[in-house]
């Protein structure tokens, strides 16, 4: 079963936020199919620590505009990568070596990519 309506509006929310704060990459993965958690990834990127912390603020405040609220937010100390579970969905935001280092939309490769309404990758 594909992911549902409300997830993909919540996913397309958090990568408008995200790239609104000039995130470097953002993707989405319907992995709907391979976990009963969730039913989308939302992968975002950023060049700095503090861009991470910005990129994970806008993103939780737009989702609670849409009435969605976190069940657990993790990593935030470091600031390198941080976990948002929405339930719904869930928002990994990297810093780009950590996005790099562990490559997670090539381990979730099976699973088909969402078009968020945004550009994947902004040109540098």
């Amino acid at each position: 079963m594909p992911a549902t309506d409300r997830a993909l509006e919540l996913a397309k929310t958090a990568a408008i936020a995200a790239d609104d704060k000039l995130a470097t990459t953002v993707a989405g993965i319907d992995v709907s199919e391979q976990l009963a958690l969730t039913d989308v990834f939302v992968i975002v990127s950023a060049s700095t620590d503090r861009q991470v912390g910005a990129i994970v603020d806008a993103v939780e405040d737009s989702l609670r505009e849409k009435g969605a609220k976190p069940i657990r937010r993790e990593g935030e100390r470091d600031g390198r990568w941080v976990l948002l579970d929405f339930g719904d969905i869930v928002v990994h935001v990297q810093h780009d070596e950590e996005r790099e280092f562990y490559e997670l939309e090539r381990l979730w490769k099976d699973c088909p990519e969402i078009d968020l309404g945004v550009p994947k990758r902004r040109d540098a």
